[in-house]
């Protein structure tokens, strides 16, 4: 699938420009991978992670939240095989001196065949019409044949080469394949190393007395090492879940592409531990229920899909991505994984508690097994901003740049726009600006002509603007504009808090 690297830097200029997403210590030339978030950017990331946990927590009576420190015993990672295992593959290009994941090179590669088969199909799709059997299609011509099976004994070679950590092997398919450097456009590569992610400080006063300890890689130990704790401290009973949301840190090799791969970031996490046996069924529950969510966003289905791992992490038995179209084409954006009894049993061996469940109907106690769902929080704010931004020509010719977040999550509701500011029409503007504040989050602006107002508040996300004009001192009345469909209605201010609420309701 072709990418739009044009539109993805205007969605990386807008970010910065109408306040979402700065880089972080900008006026030191930055940090790389590193972003802050602005005035609007924090309202949507609060907004997106707030209607996460109403939809996980408050809706489901057997799932309970926790925000775990960040920093954790050393043990835990031991335990969890974050110190041992949790490394990428890295190569650098000799001519270029840039460092690249090799799983990501190959990945690439893979890429750009699957997309010579889309467009195969997408011809064919056009050539024959409500005829066109895809399956029988995939599975006899030849072109597409040939790609599949090229993509199958890649992909076989590679994990095969990982799982034994053979990295020669990964160079020699390196260069098999003619990988260039995207930079240098040569083939002249280092080995490939193992590179681990983790990032380690010390802690304790004195240089004597210090001990490593790490910047977690991931929420989700966290978790597991409080089972006891909420199961005993909120009475759950099997099944249950355990959600958190929070900062985890990863010293990527090559982080890159805006918010979608830095080095910190911010997870939210649901680990659902059921009896083992019963893993697959809720594995599928889940899987269902997070593609749900993601499409109550508003976004339409063709924007997500499912990729199940051909090749299973050391403590999974099943594993499945949902994957957004960035601008950067079709990438991970969510994790279900079937996560076994391998997390709870591993503290377990190291820590020397027991971390059961004991069933009283059966008159049996057993380590749990855990079905994990895991989002990134940047990378859905990343996928809303991208699908909303859009750009508009208008019918007198004029144009205007509108991002259609949902209302639910837009970072401002209501702006509330004096036409002029004399007149008493600012002091009615606020009186409304004072009874709408308590319930939505409302922006008061009035500088500029009304036109360049409402289209900063288009370039925001703002659902509705509230016009305050000399008519209102008379009637009571204002204007309410709608962002999508610029229509403009007059109503009475005492219903302009039922209206929004309604609308809100309905979005």
């Amino acid at each position: 699938m072709a990418t739009n690297e044009d539109l993805f830097k205007k969605i990386i200029s807008h970010a910065k420009e109408y306040g979402f997403v700065f880089p972080s210590s900008e006026i030191y030339d930055g940090l790389s991978a590193v972003y802050d978030y602005g005035p609007f950017g924090v309202e949507l990331k609060n907004n997106i992670r707030e209607y996460w946990w109403k939809s996980m927590v408050q809706h489901h009576e057997n799932i309970v939240g926790i925000d775990a420190a960040i920093f954790m015993h050393p043990t835990v990672w031991k335990a969890s095989g974050h110190v041992d295992a949790f490394s990428d593959p890295m190569i650098d290009n000799k001519d270029s001196k840039k460092r690249y994941r090799a799983d990501v090179l190959i990945e690439d590669y893979l890429q750009k065949i699957e997309d010579k088969v889309a467009k195969e199909i997408d011809k064919a799709k056009q050539r024959f019409g409500e005829t066109f059997d895809e399956k029988m299609y995939r599975e006899t011509n030849p072109r597409v044949l040939e790609n599949l099976n090229k993509i199958d004994t890649v992909k076989k070679r590679f994990y095969d080469s990982l799982g034994k950590n053979d990295l020669a092997d990964v160079k020699l398919l390196i260069e098999e394949l003619g990988i260039v450097c995207p930079v240098s456009g040569t083939k002249n590569w280092t080995d490939v190393r193992q590179f681990n992610l983790m990032f380690s400080t010390q802690m304790g006063s004195v240089n004597e007395d210090t001990s490593m300890v790490y910047l977690r890689p991931e929420t989700a130990q966290g978790i597991f090492v409080n089972f006891l704790n909420v199961m005993k401290s909120a009475r759950m009973k099997i099944p249950f879940g355990i959600a958190q949301t929070g900062k985890a840190f990863r010293n990527e090799i090559v982080a890159r592409q805006f918010l979608f791969r830095m080095r910190e970031f911010e997870q939210m996490e649901m680990q659902y531990f059921v009896k083992p046996g019963e893993e697959m069924e809720w594995y599928n529950y889940w899987k269902e229920e997070r593609m749900k969510w993601h499409l109550s966003l508003g976004i339409p289905a063709s924007k997500y899909r499912f990729h199940d791992h051909d090749k299973l992490a050391h403590y999974a038995n099943a594993a499945a991505d949902i994957e957004f179209e960035f601008p950067i084409g079709f990438k991970e954006i969510e994790g279900i994984h079937s996560r076994t009894d391998f997390d709870l049993g591993a503290h377990q061996k190291f820590s020397g508690k027991k971390l059961q469940y004991f069933d009283q109907e059966n008159n049996e106690g057993y380590v749990p097994y855990v079905i994990e769902t895991s989002i990134g929080l940047d990378r859905t704010f990343l996928a809303i901003l991208s699908h909303a931004y859009r750009e508009e020509k208008l019918d007198d010719g004029s144009e205007r740049v509108v991002l259609g977040i949902p209302a639910r999550l837009a970072p401002i509701k209501v702006a509330i726009l004096p036409l002029i500011k004399k007149d008493g029409l600012p002091g009615k503007a606020r009186m409304i600006m004072d009874n709408l504040m308590d319930e939505f989050r409302c922006f008061y602006e009035e500088k500029d002509t009304i036109g360049r107002r409402y289209r900063r508040m288009d370039a925001i996300g703002t659902p509705w603007c509230i016009t305050i004009d000399h008519q209102t001192l008379q009637d009571d009345m204002v204007t309410i504009r709608d962002r999508d469909t610029m229509l403009q209605e007059r109503i009475f201010i005492d219903k302009i808090d039922g209206i929004v609420r309604e609308k809100l309701k309905n979005n």
